[in-house]
């Protein structure tokens, strides 16, 4: 079984992607935790700079061990990454303002609502623009 799942592609993918992608939301989530939490700073901010720390974090992971880029990235293929993940980062914001000012849902879950819908965004916008 474990032989057959290593040989699915897709399903390899989808597994590292979830690695990455919890590692990422761990270190979003526990950078927005300090800064919202201990150090006091506004939620959407603290947010927009957790998620940009991640953002790296799971980038530099993506390209070397998810996504099948057996090329050098080019500039052009790091401006898109940058622009999915500025799309990412507004898409979470905006998910984040509504959950926790219109919704009233605390902080703390909305971004656990956020980064959940932002990892589905990002695994299809990724496996459709920069894997190719």
């Amino acid at each position: 079984m474990i032989e057959k799942i290593k040989n699915n592609k897709l399903l390899m993918q989808i597994i590292r992607f979830g690695i990455v992608g919890g590692t990422s939301f761990l270190i979003d989530y526990g950078i927005f935790t300090i800064f919202s939490q201990l150090l006091h700073i506004h939620y959407l901010i603290a947010s927009i700079l957790s998620f940009s720390i991640s953002v790296i974090y799971n980038y530099i992971l993506s390209i070397k061990w998810v996504f099948d880029v057996t090329k050098k990235q080019t500039t052009k293929e790091f401006i898109v990454f940058i622009v999915l993940s500025v799309i990412g980062l507004g898409l979470n914001s905006l998910i984040m303002y509504v959950s926790v000012d219109l919704l009233h849902i605390h902080e703390m879950i909305s971004k656990i609502i956020a980064t959940a819908i932002v990892m589905v965004y990002n695994f299809i916008t990724r496996k459709i623009f920069i894997e190719k």
